[in-house]
């Protein structure tokens, strides 16, 4: 497991020097590295990482958004209002809408399966948008119009808003039926989220 964790270490910071070196973002070194690590190409990583690759997952997630938060100014979010709201919702239901109209035409999808694939592609990914936005604001970058604030407070209200469309689509396509459980938590996983996150600061 140590020389498989070393591998991925090494090989994903020398990747991503070299896409930096090429003015390409340094994800972009990652996500190379994975898929010639990964099972598919050189079958490096050993087994139990792989075992544990959905924990991973959701520790660096944690980081993302604790790393989005902490760069979060409250006060500059109020001032923001009434945008920083729709920016959590207006983007991801307009292209979920658009998948709806469009997919069954183009692709031959039934609505629920354009449905599934318009809440896939209407997810933000917080590893991609959390980083340029606090480098942004490190070099102050639109922070006076409160924009990479903006596009943080988006992003992650977002993610919950996608993720529990999906989960409820999935369930309908599996048989479950709609569950209006499913839609209720929505407000209640942001508030929370909003409360816990006060308390603890």
């Amino acid at each position: 497991m140590l020389l498989s964790i070393s591998l991925i270490f090494i090989l994903g910071m020398s990747l991503g020097f070299i896409c930096r070196k090429l003015k390409l973002p340094s994800l972009i070194g990652l996500l190379i590295t994975g898929i010639l690590l990964g099972p598919y190409v050189l079958n490096l990583i050993d087994g139990s990482i792989l075992g544990i690759s959905s924990d991973l997952r959701k520790i660096a997630l944690i980081i993302i958004l604790t790393r989005a938060g902490l760069g979060l100014d409250v006060s500059g979010l109020k001032k923001l209002g009434r945008p920083a709201f729709l920016m959590c919702f207006v983007p991801a239901t307009c292209e979920l809408i658009g998948m709806l109209i469009l997919a069954p035409g183009l692709l031959g999808l039934p609505l629920l399966d354009a449905a599934i694939l318009g809440s896939v592609l209407a997810a933000v990914s917080p590893a991609v948008v959390v980083p340029r936005m606090v480098k942004l604001m490190d070099e102050g970058y639109g922070t006076e119009e409160g924009i990479p604030q903006l596009i943080l407070a988006g992003a992650s209200v977002d993610d919950v808003y996608v993720i529990v469309l999906f989960s409820t689509f999935l369930g309908m396509a599996q048989g479950q039926g709609i569950s209006l459980t499913s839609f209720v938590n929505i407000p209640v996983s942001i508030f929370l989220g909003i409360i816990i996150g006060l308390l603890i600061g």
